[in-house]
C-alpha cells in the first residue's frame, strides 16, 4: 500500500469513517475505537449487536495499555510470547473502556498484529 492510501484511510478514521484493513488472515473492518459514532457503524454494517463486544487489533500494546487493567510481569510475558501474531486474547477491561468495544463484558479483545500496515 502506498503512502498517499495510507493518509487517505487516516482521514477517514479521524473523520468519523471506517476502513477495511489486511490483518494475518483476513480483511478487518475498523474505525477510531475512541469514538462512538464511527463505533455504531460498524456495529451497524457487521450488523454486530453492541453486547457482544468489538476487537481492537493494534500494532503495538502500548496502543492498547489505555483500555486495559494493569497486567502482571507474568501475564504481559505471556501476551510478548504470542505477539504479534494472530492471537487475541481476553483481558480485563478499565472500568471507563467504552461499552461499544468490552459489549456486556469486563474482559475486552486484544491482538497486537504482525502484519505491517496495522
Amino acid at each position: 500500500m502506498n503512502l498517499l492510501r495510507i493518509k487517505a484511510a487516516v482521514r477517514i478514521i479521524r473523520a468519523g469513517g471506517l476502513i477495511a484493513y489486511p490483518t494475518e488472515a483476513v480483511y478487518g473492518l475498523g474505525c477510531d475505537p475512541r469514538n462512538p459514532q464511527a463505533a455504531q457503524k460498524l456495529l451497524d454494517l457487521k450488523r454486530r449487536p453492541m453486547h457482544k463486544g468489538l476487537i481492537l487489533i493494534a500494532a503495538d500494546f502500548a496502543q492498547l495499555a489505555p483500555f486495559l487493567q494493569p497486567l502482571s510481569a507474568a501475564d504481559h510475558a505471556q501476551l510478548a510470547a504470542t505477539w504479534p501474531g494472530p492471537y487475541t486474547w481476553l483481558i480485563p477491561a478499565r472500568t471507563d473502556t467504552p461499552r461499544w468495544l468490552r459489549g456486556g463484558h469486563e474482559t475486552l479483545a486484544v491482538r497486537v498484529t504482525a502484519h505491517p500496515l496495522a
